[in-house]
């Protein structure tokens, strides 16, 4: 009996430990509420093999939706748009071709899509306007965002992908029409990238972009509720986007003039239609808490999800090694390269969050974010929806993490 009351104690004393030791991350999570940057919100850190801690905070703000804490089980029923946290799924698929030889990333795209034959690029002497690109564009320089074509929300000269578009080879066809800022390859410039690897993904597996998530990525995961369009039901558990008066959303909208911060679903910006072709694999997806965490999990284990291989050792390494230094990118953020599609940490001095170097993972317009610690065992989730995207956001939440996780 005594014994059983010693072994009772110390596990109450371990639990208590526990708890103070993510007050941090709870704290994070209020003060951002309070401060008025996100509406409810939920978080996940995940250490060597198991959940260590799950919290999902909700502000209790008009119109916004609560998350429910389920003692650690992740939340399986708000949805949630993952804007860029697309792009990490989109070079899976990818790196599920190349595994199957399907392509080589030296390859000129021109040789799958001939829309980009006698590609133009921008010239720096405006009285030349557009010159025949010197350099192919390869598949290598869409995976890394160094092809030249940007978003047209950052002022690039390319077809809006928010606009009608039948399917992703409409859209592609037009965007091949326009020229790139600089010779493929020679520069970073975050943009439209995945959109033309999601007609490629189609046109090398003879799929449709989002049959073949399904069946090579989500299915094997049980990402049940990743996909491309919302159905009326769907709609019902959508989280609404949390944002402030007078900030502009896409182009030429504009919230009303309130002088208050507001829970809206009026600012999606899109669609989300059932049956859409459009499958944007940079920013289409939306997704749920406990979904993306599968993912997170399968790149934490170097491409495995428990004891199904979904892309090769060498394929996760290729899309996880560095491409664009960031002294050269200009930074993800201070310390931060560029791998396919995800950040990769160089100077951790740099960063300050006390992130330790060779972390990756990426980040969503509306303040999703994710990072792989495979050093540690460790990744963290983090979802809300707000604008504007914020930086300091992930970066005071890894602080909370590392910080305080022993």
């Amino acid at each position: 009996m005594k014994k059983i009351l010693i072994i009772s104690i110390v596990i109450l004393i371990q639990n208590k430990l526990a708890y103070s030791q993510f007050e941090a991350i709870k704290s994070f999570q209020k003060d951002i509420i309070k401060n008025e940057i996100t509406g409810s919100n939920v978080v996940m850190i995940y250490k060597e093999g198991k959940v260590v801690f799950f919290n999902a905070e909700n502000s209790n703000l008009i119109g916004d939706k609560k998350i429910n804490n389920q003692s650690y089980k992740p939340y399986e029923e708000t949805l949630f748009p993952i804007w860029s946290m697309s792009k990490p799924i989109t070079i899976v698929a990818m790196m599920i071709l190349h595994d199957r030889k399907l392509f080589n990333i030296k390859d000129p795209v021109k040789k799958y899509i001939p829309y980009f034959d006698n590609l133009q690029c921008k010239s720096e002497d405006e009285s030349i306007g557009t010159y025949e690109c010197k350099n192919d564009l390869l598949i290598e320089h869409l995976l890394s965002h160094r092809s030249g074509y940007g978003y047209v929300s950052f002022g690039a000269n390319v077809p809006d992908h928010r606009d009608p578009f039948i399917d992703l080879d409409e859209f592609v066809k037009h965007v091949a029409n326009r020229p790139v800022n600089f010779e493929p390859g020679t520069e970073y410039l975050y943009g439209i990238n995945q959109a033309i690897l999601g007609r490629l993904v189609e046109i090398l597996s003879g799929q449709e972009f989002y049959e073949f998530l399904k069946e090579n990525i989500f299915d094997p995961l049980g990402m049940k509720n990743t996909k491309f369009y919302l159905t009326d039901e769907d709609r019902k558990k959508f989280q609404p986007l949390y944002r402030k008066a007078q900030e502009e959303v896409g182009i030429n909208l504009l919230m009303p003039d309130s002088g208050e911060s507001v829970m809206t679903q009026n600012f999606d910006e899109l669609t989300y239609s059932q049956g859409i072709k459009k499958q944007l694999g940079g920013e289409g997806l939306v997704s749920t808490f406990n979904d993306y965490r599968k993912f997170c999990e399968m790149l934490l284990s170097g491409g495995m999800y428990k004891d199904e291989i979904i892309i090769s050792e060498d394929s996760f390494k290729l899309m996880t090694t560095v491409v664009t230094n960031h002294f050269i990118s200009g930074g993800y953020d201070d310390g931060f390269g560029y791998s396919y599609s995800m950040f990769s940490l160089q100077e951790p001095m740099l960063d300050g969050t006390g992130s330790p170097e060779g972390i990756f993972g990426w980040s969503g317009y509306h303040n999703t974010h994710f990072w792989i610690d495979q050093t540690n065992g460790i990744y963290g989730l983090f979802m809300t929806r707000t604008t504007p995207f914020q930086i300091e956001i992930q970066k005071h939440f890894r602080s909370a993490v590392y910080k305080n996780i022993n």
